[in-house]
C-alpha cells in the first residue's frame, strides 16, 4: 500500500517543478526601460533599441527630420542615440543578462532512462527511471536573486554606456564646428594675404616698395596657404569623426553644421557640493555596488553548498518477468571524500574581496575625475570669458583706430594689413578657448553621471558673438 503513496509524492514533486519552471519569463521591455528613462531624465533625449524593420524605418524618418536643419549640439547627441551601431550592440548585453536570469529561474530538464534486457532463460527485465536535481530546486531562489542583481547591474552599465556615447557625440560636434570655424577663418586670412602679396609685387615692380617688405608679404602669404590647407584637413577629419559617432552614412553625411559654436554663457553656474552629487548620481558606482552585493550572496550560496554538489532524486519503475513490477526511488549524492569545497569557498571569498576593493577604487577615481573635470571647467570658462571680455574688445579697438587712420590717409594699406595679421592670434585664441569650454563642460557632465546639477547651463545662449570676431573673420 506504500507504492501509490510514493508515486503520488513523486508526481506532486514533478508538478511543483513544472510550476516553478514556468515562473521566470522574459520581460516585455527586455530591461531597456532603464536606459530609455536615463536618456530622458539625464540627457533630455530619446534612446531607442532597433530590433525590427519597423524600428529601422522609424529611426530613419526621425533622422531625416533632424538632418533637414543645421545641426545643433543636442541634435548630434540625439542622432548618436538613434544610429550609433556600437551603442546598439551594447544593448544586446541586456538580452544576454536577462537570458541568464530566466535560466536561473528554470530547473534543468529531468532525465529519463530506459533499458530492456532478456536473459538466456527467457526472463525479461525492464528498467525505467525518472530523475531530477533536488539541489537545483533548493538553490534556485538564491541563484535567481543573484542573477536578478546582475541583470540590474547590466541595466546600469548599459545606461552608463549610453551616457558615454552621448558625451562622445557632444565632443565630436564641438571639435567639428570649431575646426570648420577655424578653417573658414584661415581661408579668409589666406585671401587677405594673397591680396597683400599681389599689391606688394606691383609696388615692388614700380620701385615703390623695399625688397625686405616685399619678402615679408610673400612669406606671410606662403605661410597662410599652408595654414589654410592644414585647417581644412583638420576640419574634414573632425567632421568625419562626428559622422561616425552619429552613425550616419551615405547621403546622410551631407548634413549642415552651424557657422560657429554656441556662445559662452553670460555667467558661470555655481555648482556646490558637486563631488557628493556625483557619488549619488554616477551609474558605474551604482553598478559596482550591485556587483559586490551579488557576490556577497553568491559567497553565501557557495558556503552552503561547499560539501554537496550533487543531489539527485529519481523515481524507478522496473519490471522483471518473474517478479512483476518493482516501483521505487533512488537518491544520488556526491560523497565529499577528496574535495570538501575549501577551494571553491576560497575562490568565492577572493572574488568578493576583489569586487570590494574595485568598488572602493571606482569611488576614489570618480571623485578625482570630478575634481579634475570641475577645475578644467572653471578654468576654461575664465579663459574664454577673458578672451571675450578683454582680448577681443582690445583688438577691436585697435582695429577701429587703425581703420580711422587709414581713412584719414595717416596709415598705409600695408599697415592696415599688418594690423589684420596681428588679430589672427586673438581670433584663433577665442575659437580655441570657446571649444575648450564646451569640451570641459562635456567632461564634467560625464564625470557627474550625465547632467550637471540644477541644469543651469544652456546650449542655446541668446548672447551675441563678440563683434570683433565676426568683423575679423569677414575682413
Amino acid at each position: 500500500m506504500r507504492q501509490p503513496f510514493v508515486s503520488t509524492r513523486i508526481v506532486a514533486g514533478i508538478s511543483v517543478v513544472a510550476f516553478l519552471a514556468g515562473c521566470t519569463t522574459f520581460s516585455k521591455d527586455g530591461g531597456f526601460n532603464t536606459v530609455a528613462s536615463t536618456a530622458s531624465e539625464r540627457l533630455g533625449k530619446d534612446a531607442v533599441i532597433v530590433m525590427t524593420d519597423a524600428d529601422r524605418k522609424t529611426v530613419a524618418k526621425r533622422t531625416q527630420e533632424i538632418l533637414a536643419n543645421p545641426l545643433t549640439m543636442d541634435d548630434a547627441v540625439q542622432l548618436a542615440l538613434l544610429n550609433n551601431r556600437d551603442l546598439q550592440a551594447s544593448y544586446a548585453e541586456l538580452g544576454i543578462s536577462e537570458a541568464d536570469l530566466v535560466q536561473a529561474g528554470r530547473l534543468p530538464n529531468p532525465g529519463f532512462s530506459f533499458s530492456r534486457t532478456r536473459a538466456s532463460n527467457g526472463d525479461l527485465t525492464i528498467n525505467r527511471s525518472f530523475t531530477t536535481s533536488v539541489l537545483s530546486v533548493l538553490t534556485m531562489p538564491v541563484a535567481t536573486r543573484i542573477e536578478s542583481r546582475r541583470f540590474e547591474q547590466t541595466k546600469l552599465l548599459t545606461a552608463n554606456a549610453m551616457i558615454a556615447a552621448a558625451a562622445d557625440a557632444q565632443r565630436a560636434y564641438v571639435n567639428a564646428v570649431a575646426a570648420q570655424q577655424a578653417a573658414r577663418y584661415a581661408a579668409q586670412v589666406k585671401d587677405s594675404a594673397q591680396a597683400g602679396a599681389e599689391l606688394a609685387l606691383r609696388m615692388r615692380q614700380a620701385g615703390n616698395f623695399s625688397k625686405l617688405d616685399y619678402e615679408r608679404e610673400q612669406a606671410f602669404y606662403a605661410e597662410s596657404v599652408a595654414q589654410s590647407a592644414k585647417t581644412q584637413q583638420e576640419a574634414t577629419a573632425a567632421r568625419e569623426k562626428l559622422t561616425r559617432t552619429m552613425g550616419l552614412w551615405g547621403a546622410q553625411g551631407e548634413y549642415k553644421l552651424p557657422d560657429r559654436l554656441p556662445d559662452l554663457p553670460k555667467d558661470k553656474p555655481e555648482l556646490d557640493d558637486i563631488e557628493r552629487y556625483a557619488m549619488q548620481n554616477r551609474l558605474d558606482i551604482q553598478a559596482a555596488k550591485l556587483q559586490t552585493q551579488s557576490l556577497a550572496t553568491s559567497l553565501g550560496l557557495t558556503k552552503a553548498t561547499r560539501v554537496i554538489n550533487v543531489l539527485d532524486v529519481g523515481y524507478l519503475n522496473n519490471f522483471e518477468s518473474d517478479r512483476g513490477r518493482e516501483p521505487g526511488y533512488e537518491i544520488s549524492v556526491e560523497v565529499p571524500i577528496f574535495d570538501w569545497g575549501s577551494a571553491k569557498v576560497g575562490r568565492a571569498e577572493a572574488t568578493y574581496m576583489q569586487s570590494v576593493n574595485r568598488l572602493a577604487q571606482t569611488a576614489i577615481d570618480a571623485r578625482s575625475e570630478v575634481r579634475v573635470s570641475y577645475a578644467g571647467y572653471v578654468t576654461s570658462y575664465e579663459v574664454a570669458k577673458h578672451y571675450r571680455d578683454e582680448v577681443v574688445p582690445i583688438r577691436k579697438a585697435i582695429s577701429d583706430e587703425m581703420l580711422l587712420r587709414y581713412n584719414g590717409m595717416l596709415a598705409s594699406v600695408f599697415e592696415l594689413l599688418a594690423d589684420s595679421r596681428e588679430q589672427i592670434g586673438a581670433v584663433n585664441g577665442y575659437i580655441q578657448a570657446l571649444k575648450d569650454y564646451w569640451l570641459a563642460q562635456t567632461d564634467l557632465q560625464l564625470a557627474v553621471g550625465g547632467r550637471l546639477p540644477q541644469a543651469t547651463v544652456a546650449h542655446n545662449s541668446t548672447e551675441t558673438q563678440p563683434a570683433s570676431l565676426t568683423n575679423s573673420q569677414g575682413r
